[in-house]
């Protein structure tokens, strides 16, 4: 059940763009945790825990990859671990490609959801009248991309029946591959175009074209768009009152918790697991429903 995605598509986008905002430029380490926390939480909501395992277990060495790699191209920081290849390598520098490292990973994960909620008939619903051809191009885009995983699978398989993978040698699997790209290039040029021709048949773009639509925005959608505005002009103003300064070079800055900045941080903390809560709270009222039949 995805009890986020009924809220309406503009709701949807609103948020996506405010979280994804506060993550990227916003370089704190206690938000980026937060967003990380929150990003993990709601994901797992939206598919089966052993692939958040396996995507936790990938993102990981990411972060440490990243982490590692930081410190030996970056050597700025006044804490001198050692040297290599008579470069220094900082604390500082370690310190700030595990922030960064956690920001992508945060951002990846909030991505991840997004793909899973903001259909291709929801964007185009926002964006259809506005940039229709755009629209159109981008959900195209993103519908081709579970669409390429399907198809690689396909062509893989009918080649591998008809006995074109016999030999293990490298070579071989190079020309296979080549074989299944050929293939889906071809496929995916032809898709699009159908496509295109198919949307140019129904009149998609024209100026005086009516659109169907199944979304409606209620009580429920204005109230959570005043709630999601309300906290993102906080967050807005304790950026500009520099509330959410911090240094890392040449050191780091110490961390100072005031109730002022305990009340901006936990706001954050409520908009990084807004969309968990409503999961876990539509989750819960279905089970007690179930209870009562």
């Amino acid at each position: 059940m995805k009890s986020f995605a009924t809220f309406h598509p503009f709701v949807l986008f609103i948020y996506y763009v405010m979280i994804i905002t506060i993550t990227m430029f916003i370089i704190h380490p206690v938000i980026l945790i937060l967003s990380l926390i929150g990003s993990v939480l709601f994901f797992s909501m939206l598919t089966t825990g052993l692939n958040v395992l396996k995507d936790i277990g990938f993102y990981v060495l990411v972060l440490l990859l990243i982490a590692i790699t930081n410190p030996l191209f970056v050597h700025k920081g006044a804490t001198i671990l050692f040297f290599l290849n008579d470069k220094p390598v900082t604390f500082e520098a370690i310190i700030y490609g595990f922030v960064i490292a956690a920001m992508l990973v945060a951002v990846i994960f909030w991505s991840k959801s997004y793909s899973e909620l903001m259909t291709t008939d929801k964007f185009l619903y926002l964006f259809g009248k506005m940039i229709p051809k755009l629209a159109l191009v981008l959900s195209m885009a993103f519908r081709f991309i579970p669409l390429f995983k399907i198809q690689i699978i396909k062509v893989h398989a009918a080649q591998k029946s008809l006995g074109l993978y016999s030999s293990n040698s490298i070579a071989d699997r190079i020309m296979s591959g080549i074989r299944v790209f050929n293939s889906i290039l071809t496929w995916s040029l032809e898709n699009s175009i159908i496509q295109a021709d198919a949307m140019k048949a129904k009149g998609y773009g024209l100026p005086r074209r009516t659109n169907f639509s199944m979304f409606n925005i209620d009580k429920r959608d204005v109230t959570v768009l005043i709630l999601l505005f309300s906290m993102i002009a906080i967050i807005f103003f304790a950026q500009l009152t520099d509330n959410f300064n911090f240094n890392f070079y040449p050191v780091i800055s110490e961390f100072t918790f005031t109730a002022e900045t305990i009340l901006y941080f936990t706001i954050i903390f409520l908009l990084t697991v807004f969309p968990f809560i409503i999961e876990v709270k539509e989750n819960l009222h279905w089970k007690l429903l179930k209870r009562k039949i």
